[in-house]
């Protein structure tokens, strides 16, 4: 306990991932006050991992204060964009508990394996379930498996990958774009789903008469976006997708609601992936959206954000509940 007598709690974070930790920690600080005492607790950032490299290029890391971890709450932002950062994290992972931590959370914001967690023919490997197992792995505590935090799976089944080790808590970071969407009137917008996928995973949360649902269909590498129902005629139609990595079905996409009488086009995807900078076709292309709303699941969104028509929406205050200790809203 704090001399204060509110209870503390370790953040640590990969170095990605600091300044989110860092802007976490001040939202704490800033609503201490507007809390009851028994829902106020003391986040502390402690930014104590050294994440060095050997010459060979594998990891050589070292955790300050471990002594003082014992008997500590301790929450770790993670951060999987890239294989190269995996393994590291996954070390200090399986060592905190070992350090007679007395809770563990992890907050996982993107699930980078998310999208191969199915088999279409013999021969594919399931990454999903790779990435989950190496998770399940993570030792338990006093107060028994760790919680990991994910936001915007690909797939809700994906849960079922995980062991018993360990407790995967699946939330959804759409209530963000929802309240930008309040902003416009409701007569003016409509929300769009590039695919089935993305209309079973989102639908619920929109009014049907606001909801307009597309298919996919693939010839070789060209992708073909038909409307199959609602009508974005008049509208400023609102893409919703749960990632985004190259951008071609989001441009296709809009180039159909464009030819079908929308009166603009934006998009919300709560991870930015963009491999290979594909971010800057929606800055310098030739379709123009109004806007692109983006979370920081990943590092490289606040860079990303810094360009027209990206804005940022923060995944800070949501995390920011878990280290408050609300009951993490459930959508």
């Amino acid at each position: 306990m704090t001399p204060s007598g509110r209870e503390e709690v370790w953040l640590m974070s990969h170095s990605s991932m600091d300044n989110m930790a860092e802007r976490i920690v001040q939202l704490c600080e800033l609503s201490k006050e507007k809390n009851p005492p028994s829902k106020r607790r003391c986040a502390l950032f402690k930014k104590n991992i050294q994440w060095d490299h050997f010459k060979d290029g594998f990891p050589n890391i070292f955790i300050d204060d471990v002594k003082d971890m014992a008997g500590k709450d301790v929450i770790f932002l993670a951060s999987f964009h890239t294989p190269a950062v995996i393994f590291e994290q996954l070390s200090v992972l399986y060592a905190i508990p070992r350090y007679l931590a007395r809770s563990f959370h992890i907050i996982l914001p993107y699930f980078a394996t998310g999208t191969m967690e199915k088999i279409d023919k013999e021969g594919q490997v399931v990454t999903a379930k790779t990435l989950a197992t190496l998770l399940s792995a993570v030792p338990l505590t006093a107060r028994g498996p760790a919680q990991i935090l994910m936001f915007d799976i690909h797939a809700l089944q994906e849960r079922f990958y995980f062991g018993d080790n360990v407790i995967p808590r699946l939330v959804s970071a759409i209530p963000l774009i929802k309240r930008e969407l309040e902003n416009l009137e409701q007569e003016s917008w409509c929300v769009v789903f590039p695919d089935d996928g993305a209309f079973k995973r989102f639908g619920s949360f929109f009014p049907d008469n606001t909801v307009v649902t597309c298919s996919r269909l693939s010839e070789g590498a060209h992708k073909i976006i038909r409307i199959r129902g609602g009508k974005p005629a008049g509208k400023h139609a609102v893409i919703i997708d749960d990632l985004v990595h190259t951008g071609n079905t989001l441009v296709e996409c809009a180039k159909t609601l464009l030819c079908s009488g929308a009166v603009a086009v934006s998009a919300y995807a709560t991870h930015a992936m963009f491999t290979l900078e594909s971010w800057r076709r929606f800055v310098e292309g030739d379709v123009q959206f109004a806007n692109f709303w983006i979370t920081d699941s990943v590092p490289q969104a606040q860079e990303i954000s810094q360009h027209p028509p990206f804005k940022l929406l923060s995944l800070v205050e949501v995390i920011a509940e878990v280290m408050l200790g609300y009951d993490l809203m459930q959508y």
